[in-house]
């Protein structure tokens, strides 16, 4: 079991308001996570599959970039690849959510880290960087290795937390 639920004990308007809306979605879930990355495209897309799907109801995650761009068609090959699935990703400015309205915010490259100094979620703020496997100039099988290996590394980050946050309850 995650942390204490997050509805209880709260009154921010973008929670309630969520609540409100969906209720049924909002039981049993105990945190949310926001991924940040600059362009939205790669590493957080991936960790807020990945999240998703290794947390389970328990866990609602979201993603966003401070300079959002077009989703990387590798990025959903890799998590296809691994059985992850990628209904309902898109690529979302830090406009378009609300990051106080989440437990935590992870950086997952040193760009979002330093161009988003203030943004932190209710419980606080993680970074993880990660390499960028669109920036590999190589194509075919030299960039699919390069995707396939952030998303391994997300995996295994997303993995540890989520352990670490059952062992702090």
């Amino acid at each position: 079991m995650l942390a204490q639920p997050i509805r209880e004990g709260l009154a921010e308007p973008a929670f309630e308001k969520a609540l409100e809306a969906e209720p049924e979605r909002w039981e049993d879930v105990s945190m949310r996570v926001l991924f940040v990355c600059t362009r939205n495209a790669c590493r957080s897309q991936m960790a807020e599959a990945l999240a998703r799907a290794l947390g389970g109801s328990r866990l609602e995650a979201a993603s966003a970039g401070s300079d959002p761009g077009e989703i990387d068609p590798l990025t959903l090959e890799v998590l296809k690849e691994a059985g992850i699935g990628t209904d309902g990703l898109r690529a979302k400015g830090l406009t378009e959510v609300d990051a106080e309205a989440h437990d935590w915010v992870v950086t997952l490259c040193d760009e979002a880290q330093a161009s988003c100094p203030s943004l932190s979620g209710r419980r606080g703020r993680h970074h993880w960087p990660v390499e960028d496997p669109a920036a590999v100039a190589e194509g075919g099988p030299v960039r699919l290795q390069a995707f396939r290996d952030a998303r391994d590394a997300i995996r295994a980050r997303i993995e540890r937390w989520l352990a670490e946050q059952e062992r702090s309850e």
